[in-house]
């Protein structure tokens, strides 16, 4: 049985992912290694933490021996590799964390990998021929875009925040391990993902919580900026997409050609939630309230992502209206409302 390795398996997209593949291949065993930092929940988990195609080992991927020897032990054949620290506004307070974990770690992962599947660079191990390393990362790493124009995987790097200068720094070490060892590896740059399970931190989360529980509905500055979403399952469909047909060295963007700004996805689920749940008086909108913006606030981000189509065949299968009704409707439950 082929044992593939999943870091960050307990995060919102990992989680998701780990679902996804349990259930998809049950002659696959999947490795699920996690911290559990607070972005980490087994809750998550729950309907295949018995499945058993799937085993949870709770570490730090910065940890080497750790890593070694999961690698010994499983025979780890594949990586999959989510973990990292991903909220902005936590890496503007604490930057050192972002460095650690997505730069430390990610090269910990890769060299360990290199170590256990090659004899030398570019002459792979008998047995290990097919190894392959898929690194996720972020359109974040290629800065901001102005009204118009698409991010593509040509478009140069110019990270701004101390988080996707992590990201943009791991994604050059992967990078490095293919031209330098003729490592297996592909990497991923996703657009803004939402969908069940994701952190009460971040802004679809916080909106639906703060609505119904009736407090104010905090938005960065005049709540113009443009981020593009893709529902989750959409992404871990084109991370296995990728992972089982991409080109070796491959950079694939994926995006869900949804661009909508801060002020319409608020106003979006505060009308669903009107006709979920109305209020006595007036609507959830009436909640919105406008405050000091992000430092450093990219102001749009958006992805051309015909290559992962065209190439691989992959289409997001969500709009963003389909999508965001499904997670309103999870958020409404979870909170208990």
């Amino acid at each position: 049985m082929k044992t593939i390795l999943i870091t960050g398996g307990a995060g919102f997209i990992g989680s998701n992912l780990v679902e996804y593949l349990v259930e998809k291949y049950p002659n696959k065993h999947f490795i699920n290694l996690d911290l559990l930092t607070y972005a980490g929940n087994l809750e998550n988990l729950e309907s295949i933490e018995n499945a058993t195609n799937y085993t949870f080992i709770k570490g730090n991927i910065c940890n080497r021996t750790l890593v070694e020897s999961i690698f010994a032990k499983y025979k780890i054949e594949g990586v999959m590799h989510l973990a990292a620290e991903s909220h902005v506004d936590n890496s503007i307070t604490n930057p050192d964390v972002f460095i650690e974990t997505n730069v430390k770690g990610t090269f910990t992962l890769l060299d360990v990998a290199y170590k256990f599947w090659m004899e030398k660079p570019f002459t792979y191990k008998k047995a290990f021929e097919n190894s392959r390393f898929l690194h996720v990362s972020t359109d974040e790493v290629y800065g901001t875009l102005g009204k118009t124009g698409l991010f593509t995987e040509q478009t140069p790097y110019a990270p701004n925040s101390p988080y996707s200068a992590s990201k943009a720094s791991s994604d050059m070490i992967v990078r490095s391990y293919f031209h330098t060892y003729g490592m297996n590896t592909v990497i991923t740059n996703c657009s803004n993902n939402y969908g069940p399970k994701q952190h009460d931190e971040k802004l679809i989360p916080t909106v639906i919580r703060k609505a119904l529980s009736g407090e104010i509905i905090p938005i960065y500055g005049d709540g113009s900026n443009i981020r593009d979403w893709l529902y989750v399952l959409d992404h871990c469909k084109g991370i296995d997409l990728v992972f089982q047909k991409g080109i070796n060295g491959e950079v694939y963007n994926i995006g869900g050609k949804n661009e909508q700004n801060n002020n319409y996805i608020a106003q979006k689920i505060c009308e669903l939630l009107d006709g979920i749940q109305p209020l006595e008086k007036g609507s959830y909108k009436d909640q919105i309230n406008y405050v000091e913006d992000r430092a450093g606030h990219d102001f749009r981000y958006a992805i051309d992502a015909s290559k992962i189509e065209n190439n691989l065949g992959w289409q997001a299968a969500e709009n963003f209206d389909s999508g965001i009704l499904k997670t309103v409707e999870w958020y409404f439950k979870k909170y208990k409302f």
